[in-house]
C-alpha cells in the first residue's frame, strides 16, 4: 500500500509539473510581459496653434491621442513551404500574443505593415483563402478596434512577380485600396503600396503614385485652406485646389512595408536590431529598402512628421535629411526573431509619442520547459532508485525469513 501511494503521488507530480509548464509557457507567460508595456505620454510643450500642453486645452488634446498599435510581418506560413508543427507552433503564440495585447492594452487602431502571409505572391486560391481564414481567426478583434493592413512584398510579389490579380485579391480581403488615408480623431495616417514605387512605369506602378500624387495634393491644400482660415477668417481654396478632398491639417504619419532608402542598418542599436554580423551589409534598392528618387519623391510629396516600415524584420530609427524620423518594426513572428515586438503610439493632431512593447522570448520559453524537464525528470528517477532500494530491502528481507525456516 504504501508503495502504490507514492507511486500515484509521484506520477500526479508528473502530469502537474507537465500541464503547469505547458499552460505558462502557451498561454500565461504572455500576460506578465505584455503587461509591463504602457501607452506613452504625449509629449509636452507647445502645440502648433500656440495652445500650451501643460494647460486646460493641451491637457484636453492629449487625452484625446489616438491609442494606435503598430506590427509587422507576420508571415503566416503556407501550404507549400510551411512544416505543420512549426506552422501551428507560430500562429498559436502570434494568436497569443495579439489577443492578450488586445484585452490589456485595448488599442483603437492596430496596423500591420504587410508580409501579412508567407506565400500569398505565388498560392492557389484554395491555399489563399486557407491562409485568410487563419488570418482572420488569429487577429480577430471587437468592434471598438479597427484593423489596416497593408500590403508587402510576399502578400502579391515583388515588383517582378505582383500583378492586378494578387493585387486586388489582397484589397478585396481587406476591403480597402493599398493606397489611402486612415483618419482617426483628426490623425492622418497615410498608407503606401511601396511595392509598387519602382518607378519604372508598369500599370500597377503608375495607378499608384497617381493616386499619391492626388493625396499629396489633398494633404497640401487641406493645409493651405486651414491657414487661410486662421489668417483671413474664411475659406479660400486656391484654383489649383478646387475639386480636393479636404483632410484634417495637420502633416500625416506615413505607414509602408518597405523601408525609404538607406545604405544599412550600421547605425542601428537596441536589443531588437539586426545581429553584429548583418548590420553592415549593404541594402540593395528596390529589394531591401526603396530607391533614393522613390524615398525623396515621398518626402517631398508629404512631408510625414514619422514613418514606419516593416520589411527588414529587425528595429532601427533613422534621420532622413536631418528631419523625418523613420522606424523600422520588427517581425511580429518567432520564426524571424528571438524577441518579437510592437509599437505603442500616442498620437494627436499635433504630437505622437512611442514606445516598444517586446513579447517573451523563445530561448527563455524553451529554458523554462528544458529546466522543467530537468527537475521532472531527477524527481522521476528519484522515485525509481527510491522504490528500487526498498523492493532490495524487501527481497532481503523475505530471502532472510526463508532461510531462518
Amino acid at each position: 500500500m504504501p508503495r502504490f501511494g507514492a507511486t500515484w503521488t509521484v506520477a500526479l507530480l508528473l502530469v502537474a509539473g507537465l500541464g503547469g509548464t505547458f499552460l505558462f509557457c502557451e498561454y500565461l507567460i504572455y500576460f506578465p510581459t505584455i503587461f509591463q508595456c504602457a501607452w506613452p505620454a504625449v509629449s509636452h510643450g507647445r502645440a502648433a496653434g500656440g495652445d500650451d500642453m501643460d494647460g486646460p486645452a493641451g491637457r484636453d488634446r492629449a487625452s484625446q491621442a489616438v491609442r494606435a498599435m503598430v506590427l509587422s510581418d507576420t508571415h503566416l506560413l503556407g501550404a507549400v513551404g510551411g512544416h505543420w508543427f512549426d506552422k501551428l507552433r507560430r500562429e498559436w503564440q502570434m494568436e497569443r500574443a495579439f489577443q492578450t495585447a488586445l484585452w490589456l492594452l485595448k488599442p483603437e487602431i492596430v496596423f500591420i505593415l504587410g508580409d501579412i502571409f508567407d506565400e500569398g505572391k505565388w498560392s492557389s486560391q484554395k491555399h489563399w483563402e486557407d491562409d485568410v481564414r487563419r488570418f482572420h481567426r488569429m487577429f480577430r478583434h471587437s468592434p471598438d478596434t479597427e484593423l489596416v493592413v497593408l500590403v508587402g512584398n510576399h502578400d502579391i510579389g515583388f515588383h517582378y512577380e505582383m500583378d492586378w490579380f494578387k493585387l486586388q485579391r489582397f484589397e478585396k480581403v481587406f476591403n480597402a485600396s493599398s493606397t489611402r488615408i486612415v483618419t482617426k480623431k483628426g490623425v492622418n495616417f497615410l498608407l503606401v503600396n511601396s511595392v509598387a514605387l519602382h518607378g519604372d512605369g508598369c500599370p500597377i506602378c503608375q495607378s499608384v503614385e497617381k493616386e499619391l500624387m492626388r493625396l499629396s495634393k489633398d494633404l497640401n491644400c487641406s493645409l493651405q485652406n486651414s491657414q487661410s482660415v486662421g489668417s483671413s477668417g474664411g475659406s479660400s481654396l486656391t484654383e489649383s485646389c478646387e475639386g480636393a478632398q479636404l483632410y484634417p491639417p495637420s502633416a500625416p504619419i506615413m505607414l509602408q512595408h518597405y523601408p525609404l532608402y538607406r545604405v544599412s542598418d550600421a547605425s542601428c542599436t537596441g536589443q531588437d536590431a539586426a545581429p553584429a554580423e548583418e548590420r553592415h551589409l549593404l541594402f540593395r534598392e528596390k529589394y531591401d529598402v526603396l530607391s533614393k528618387e522613390a524615398s525623396q519623391r515621398l518626402l517631398q510629396w508629404f512631408r510625414p512628421r514619422l514613418i514606419l516600415s516593416g520589411h527588414t524584420h529587425s528595429g532601427c530609427e533613422v534621420l532622413h535629411e536631418s528631419r523625418f524620423i523613420e522606424i523600422s518594426v520588427p517581425s511580429f513572428s518567432w520564426r524571424n526573431r528571438n524577441n518579437p515586438s510592437f509599437i505603442l503610439a500616442s498620437v494627436t493632431p499635433q504630437h505622437h509619442a512611442l514606445s516598444k512593447c517586446f513579447l517573451p522570448e523563445e530561448s527563455t520559453v524553451i529554458g523554462v520547459y528544458c529546466s522543467a524537464g530537468a527537475c521532472l525528470l531527477l524527481l522521476l528517477l528519484l522515485h525509481c532508485v527510491c522504490l528500487k532500494g526498498l523492493m532490495q530491502c524487501l527481497s532481503l528481507c523475505l530471502l532472510g525469513k526463508h532461510k531462518s525456516l
